[in-house]
């Protein structure tokens, strides 16, 4: 099996030993990306709108990397520090950048340390 990293400046770097993207198979896999700011690292707001805001301008910039856009992606999965109290917080602006029919998406209640949200998404590679 071919696999292509993908890489961007725009995009939080790598905390480990993994990549932002890996494309496999006619799909573009991410890894988790949170609310950092690409260039300084630091946490981007403190509500869950403003997190999730910047976790998906990191994800635009990923799937950007490789040509594709939101209208791509084919699965979402989603980590709320507080799915309860953000659950609806965090729908308010992911709907902004996907469209019907939407994606299917798995959230799920995840300790995140100093953050609220982390969203990794699969996309298909025209």
């Amino acid at each position: 099996m071919l696999r292509q990293q993908v890489s961007t400046d725009l995009a939080p770097s790598p905390a480990g030993p993994y990549s932002q993207a890996i494309v496999a198979n006619g799909f573009l896999y991410t890894a988790g990306q949170t609310p950092h700011d690409p260039i300084t690292g630091d946490t981007v707001g403190t509500t869950i709108e403003e997190q999730t805001l910047q976790a998906m301008n990191n994800l635009g910039a990923v799937l950007d990397a490789h040509g594709l856009e939101f209208s791509d992606v084919v699965k979402a999965t989603v980590h709320l520090h507080h799915p309860g109290r953000d659950f609806a917080g965090f729908n308010a602006i992911y709907e902004k950048f996907v469209e019907n029919p939407y994606p299917a998406r798995t959230t799920v209640g995840s300790f995140l340390g100093d953050f609220l949200v982390e969203i990794d998404v699969v996309a298909v590679v025209p």
